[in-house]
């Protein structure tokens, strides 16, 4: 079956629904809220599906007798935890020895120090303040006995989880890879796990190396991993598996799909989902952010002021409402306040990457180079897989003529975004400006190979070429750019103009005088050229008249020297059909002088 291809396994639904609620229950008890909220969301795709009548539906296993004899303390720090109490959660719950309370404890200190970071942040722009990171060293202390020693270890694997956690927001990437390995391994049902993994991995190489459990979460974490690679048919070859093994109604599924279609700049499918989410789920706001951008791109502005108003009805202070709002104002070229509410999305989630790049192409529009590349950075510190980040940060160093810095970063965008050609050009043209004008000729061809979406690429190429003293080349490129652009509004009409009067020159060196002359006629449709089009047709007349001169001249001659032609013409019949002027060959396709 093309399901069990595509997952390399079969999916039992029923299992399914029953590890969703298992590990639902557990989360609930951690107060893992993110978690036990995608848990309820996947089985709403699964509510028609029958349960097995052997086995306890969403039954979370026995408590330890530690956790028994702790309950009522367990549950008023989880009622703490529910009020946002965080400090007194933890207090209630420092004496526990149960692998909940315990957990409660240090998930508590975790999430108080956090907001401490926070609101210690008085700007977005500003570094959240060193000094608040000794309580998370303080915490890593207390946990790496737990999770490293061979005798330690919660068996559950929430405490690998957040020792895991704590380790990446200490920037310590590599031990925590294994952490959240070891606790995925553990617990392959925390779903909270497999995605702070997954925000790690780097690489396809580095997932072929990862030692992971062999389950349906898996399948999905590699999806997740596929989408921040832009292996975006690989992701959604796993999540169409999964709609046609029985989960079409997932709105999980569906909005993943959309953003690999976003990805894929496929943005009329991906318009179409979110449209389809939203009528289903009118109140959503997960993923709202990105629907915004589509509809951005697309200068949908009815649209988008129609979904900024429900989002702030909703809840004016959730980062995804506060974006939305951000692109409207953006598009209407409001940009200051556009601004504002980037700021407060980060106000409210100092690790929106999102925010953080918006904000960054704000202020590139408003040339304030030094803010844009500070928001760019910081989008990389939170996500080095964003390659609008460093595309961002290419065009602030080319607009501080600093071409070495900006095709680093040119580069770096294209190894996530192999497959773009806005990269390319990108990194051609700084090529250029370094004077690297082979590598500069490899990108452009390439660009122009696998789709240029901008369609600037075989102008880039041919003046390429007219740099490099290669007519035939550049003449070759010019005549495919003309054919492409002719009937389209989105050319430039200056470049069009300029390419007409290049190859009306072409022409004439060449002495191929119709083609001259068509191509200096839509010259004359140009304003810059039109003068430089009249004086090409005045030549071309010219020479005409002189071939016309030229021609009745031989015929009043050829009256007296028959047999002086009928000699030549028997030599010219025994030797053979004459050569073809050069002048009249047909152009070479530039495609075949870039083959080996």
């Amino acid at each position: 079956m093309a399901t069990k291809a595509a997952l390399g396994m079969e999916l039992n639904l029923s299992a399914m629904k029953k590890d969703l609620q298992t590990i639902r229950t557990l989360c609930r008890q951690r107060y893992l809220r993110h978690c036990s909220k995608w848990c309820g969301e996947m089985l709403m795709a699964l509510q028609d599906v029958n349960e097995d009548p052997q086995e306890p539906v969403g039954a979370a296993p026995p408590p330890e007798p530690a956790e028994a004899a702790e309950l009522e303390t367990v549950e008023l720090a989880h009622d703490y935890l529910t009020l946002g109490e965080l400090d007194r959660a933890a207090h209630q719950s420092r004496h526990c020895t149960g692998g909940r309370g315990r957990f409660l404890h240090l998930y508590s200190r975790y999430l108080a120090a956090e907001r401490r970071r926070a609101e210690d942040a008085p700007e977005p722009l500003a570094p959240a303040p060193r000094t608040k990171c000794v309580e998370l060293t303080e915490l890593r202390a207390e946990l790496q006995p737990l999770c490293e020693s061979p005798a330690g270890g919660d068996g559950d694997g929430f405490i690998s989880y957040l020792y895991g956690v704590v380790l990446r927001r200490l920037e310590l990437r590599a031990p925590a890879v294994r952490a959240l390995t070891d606790a995925v391994r553990r617990q392959p049902l925390l779903w909270q796990a497999w995605l702070e993994l997954a925000a790690l991995v780097t690489d396809r190489e580095m997932l072929a190396r990862l030692q992971l459990p062999d389950n349906w979460m898996c399948q999905l974490f590699f999806a997740q991993v596929f989408l921040d690679l832009q292996l975006n048919s690989e992701a959604l070859a796993i999540y169409r598996a999964f709609q046609e093994a029985g989960l079409q109604r997932s709105s999980y599924l569906s909005a993943q799909i959309a953003i690999g279609y976003q990805n894929m700049r496929e943005v009329d499918q991906a318009i179409e989902l979110f449209q389809n989410l939203l009528k289903e789920d009118p109140c959503r706001l997960e993923n709202m952010d990105s629907y915004s951008n589509l509809l951005y791109v697309k200068g949908m502005q009815v649209e988008l002021c129609s979904l900024a108003h429900n989002l702030s009805n909703i809840n004016k202070y959730s980062v995804e409402t506060c974006c939305v709002i951000g692109n409207y104002y953006s598009l209407k070229n409001h940009h200051e306040k556009a601004i504002l509410y980037f700021q407060r999305a980060l106000r409210l989630n100092a690790n929106y990457l999102s925010a953080w790049t918006l904000l960054g192409h704000e202020y590139l529009e408003l040339k304030n180079t030094n803010a844009a590349i500070q928001c760019y950075r910081q989008a990389i510190d939170v996500n080095r897989l964003d390659y609008r980040a460093w595309y961002g940060l290419g065009q602030m160093y080319e607009i501080l003529k600093m071409p070495l810095y900006c095709q680093y970063y040119y580069k770096q965008a294209h190894q996530l975004r192999p497959n773009d050609s806005r990269m390319l050009m990108a990194m051609g043209e700084s090529y250029e400006k370094l004077d690297k004008l082979q590598e500069a000729k490899r990108c452009y061809w390439k660009a122009h190979s696998i789709g240029d979406i901008e369609g600037v690429a075989l102008l880039r190429l041919a003046k390429l070429f007219e740099r490099l003293c290669e007519p035939m080349r550049a003449a070759a490129a010019y005549a495919d750019y003309i054919r492409d652009s002719e009937g389209q509004d989105i050319w430039d009409r200056d470049e069009q103009a300029q390419a007409y009067r290049f190859m009306a020159n072409h022409f004439l060196l060449r002495g191929q005088l119709d083609e001259t002359a068509h191509h200096a006629a839509r010259c004359t449709e140009f304003p810059e050229t039109r003068e430089e089009g009249k004086a090409i047709l005045r030549e071309v007349a010219q020479r005409r008249a002189e071939e016309a001169a030229a021609r009745g001249g031989e015929a009043a001659g050829a009256t007296g020297a028959t047999s002086a032609t009928a000699t030549a013409a028997g030599t010219a019949a025994t030797a053979g059909p004459s050569e073809t002027p050069l002048g009249m060959s047909p152009l070479p396709p530039y495609r075949l002088l870039f083959s080996p």
